[in-house]
């Protein structure tokens, strides 16, 4: 039989998603389940071979040429773990080898271009800047996590709001519409700190990021505390790319994440990425389309391959 498929998966801390793809770029069958993170979801091997085995499923494992995971949390540090995850639900689907474990920042890369090399700025919960080059991340900046970093991430942005919520309240801040906005968001009295404190910190940051629409919809509305913060994250977000990315490298930059579709942070680092590096940034598609792309590369497909499989041609 010919090994004329490959496998991409992408896999989070609340969803795994798997595509099997034809070597010319169409999608042949999918698969999805629950989280896979090596360090956050309750059984990470049992999401990838559940995904994997519907994907499988419809095209026969004797088909697949090539795979790639990538795995929310399969930085250096949890590697190890996410190959172990994955070499499980490898061997459980019957096939032979083994699957290229990488990280879902090289695999929202490949989501954007099929460019062998450049850069990523990723920004939804938390907020990563990379640059990744033939599948792998060789330098990255930030995605420390909330209480270290994830500048510009929509925790980070949530908790700007929520701050000047309160200063606009107790008076060290100027008046802003956060101050009510953000109250009626969490369900509480307006005008109370105390309300918001008991409120807010038993919440888990995850939780909070969803606070940051409060936010960005006061900027849209011309609130001039929201419109500082939604500034002040665009730049860091810039910041970021700028210490991966020199300017004029002419590399593509591609951007993912929840904030980066619209709104008003991702209009402003779309026009800070044409200012400062001289290029017009690059939408992700769903990042599994980005592993299958990684994977079509591995078993040697031609490039056209990639791009045919991110315009989502069939």
């Amino acid at each position: 039989m010919e090994r004329d498929v490959v496998i991409g998966v992408d896999a989070g801390g609340t969803s795994t998603r798997c595509v099997a793809v034809g070597l010319d770029g169409r999608v042949l069958s999918r698969g999805s389940a629950g989280g896979a993170n090596p360090f956050s979801s309750p059984d990470p091997a049992g999401a990838l071979e559940a995904a994997l085995g519907q994907a499988v499923g419809g095209v026969g494992a004797g088909r697949v040429a090539a795979a790639v995971f990538g795995i929310a949390g399969a930085s250096a540090a949890g590697h190890a773990r996410a190959s172990e995850a994955a070499g499980r639900a490898w061997r459980a689907a019957g096939l032979p080898g083994a699957p290229r474990v990488t990280d879902d920042i090289a695999v929202a890369f490949a989501a954007g271009t099929h460019e062998p090399e450049g850069a990523v700025v990723i920004a939804g919960t938390g907020a990563v800047a990379a640059h990744v080059a033939d599948g792998s991340v060789r330098r990255r900046c930030d995605g420390y996590g909330w209480l270290l970093g994830d500048e510009g991430s929509a925790v980070w942005i949530a908790l700007a709001g929520l701050r000047a919520a309160l200063a606009g309240i107790d008076g060290r801040g100027g008046a802003t519409v956060l101050s009510d906005r953000m109250a009626a968001a969490l369900e509480i009295a307006p005008g109370d700190p105390q309300e918001f404190i008991l409120t807010v910190y038993p919440r888990p940051p995850a939780e909070l990021g969803g606070q940051a629409p409060e936010v960005t919809g006061a900027a849209r509305e011309g609130d001039a505390e929201a419109a500082r913060i939604c500034d002040e994250a665009a730049g860091r977000l810039l910041d970021a790319l700028g210490t991966v990315l020199p300017p004029g490298s002419g590399r593509p930059v591609v951007l993912a994440g929840a904030l980066m579709g619209a709104g008003p942070v991702a209009e402003r680092v779309r026009a800070g990425i044409g200012e400062r590096f001289g290029s017009t940034p690059l939408a992700a598609a769903d990042g599994v389309l980005g592993a299958a792309g990684l994977a079509l590369r591995d078993a040697g497909a031609p490039p056209d391959a990639h791009a045919r499989v991110l315009s989502g041609r069939r």
